[in-house]
């Protein structure tokens, strides 16, 4: 995993942002967090994370987009939740999945199928319409696409290692006790999550069938598709100038249900 920093300034509070798979900061790097430093997080073709930053800092506010959801829940979920406020945006801790995820047939379909013209049908689904996918187009991230599709393999790889395939219907003992073991290990319930319903990659019912019986967490229903600039900009900059109570107010006039 590629850990970068954006602003590096020795602040006292840092903003984490775990983005999704494919991405790297380009998309991201212009919001400015007001007094903190920002770290943005991709390429997961490991689980190699430098968790001294939570040591380095009085306050780790994370945001955690797409595939990133999950990467997070694996990293937050290692280390105390009294300095980390949290929040989730389109995606799930269980990413692979029939029914808190993307299913695990469309999944698969994506991957045996990706080639450079259907990635960018799949950046094209990720924008709510035309123009922001031209805004997209013009920030796209810059990296490799046999990277990318190792990425995407090695992504599927790790999750039915931990957690199991769930179209794998045959029992075996050793495996489901790991799985259940790492259920328990991994387990971790974000501050906020937001649920785009215009989401065309992580199907809204499945965000909300992760996150709506949690205890700890406040699922947030928004019209946002999945990648939304306004929304990032919210995420990774203007909600830091806020006060609780104006963040909580935000929150609820956003909130569509």
């Amino acid at each position: 995993m590629k850990q970068v920093y954006i602003i590096n300034e020795n602040h006292p509070q840092l903003l984490l942002f775990f983005a999704g798979w494919a991405a790297d900061e380009t998309p991201f790097k212009q919001y400015r967090p007001k007094d903190m430093d920002y770290m943005i997080c991709y390429d997961y073709r490991t689980l190699d994370f430098d968790y001294s930053i939570f040591n380095r800092y009085r306050q780790v506010n994370v945001v955690a987009w797409s595939m990133g959801v999950w990467m997070g829940s694996l990293i937050l979920s290692q280390v105390p939740r009294d300095k980390v406020f949290s929040l989730a945006f389109n995606g799930t801790t269980y990413p692979i999945d029939n029914l808190e995820g993307i299913p695990v047939n469309t999944f698969q379909a994506t991957l045996d199928g990706l080639t450079p013209a259907t990635l960018q049908k799949f950046l094209r689904r990720m924008c709510k319409d035309s123009n922001a996918y031209k805004a997209f187009m013009e920030v796209t991230p810059r990296r490799d696409f046999d990277e990318i599709k190792e990425e995407l393999r090695l992504i599927q790889e790790r999750y039915f290692d931990l957690f199991g395939d769930a179209n794998n219907k045959s029992y075996d003992k050793e495996k489901e006790d790991k799985y259940e073991a790492n259920i328990e290990k991994y387990n971790y319930e974000y501050n906020y999550a937001f649920i785009g319903k215009n989401d065309r990659i992580f199907p809204p019912e499945n965000m909300e069938m992760n996150f709506c019986d949690l205890i700890d967490c406040h699922p947030v229903l928004t019209d946002n598709a999945h990648y939304d600039e306004s929304m990032f900009r919210f995420l990774l900059q203007d909600m830091w100038e806020m006060t609780a109570s104006e963040f909580r107010y935000h929150v609820k006039t956003i909130n569509i249900e």
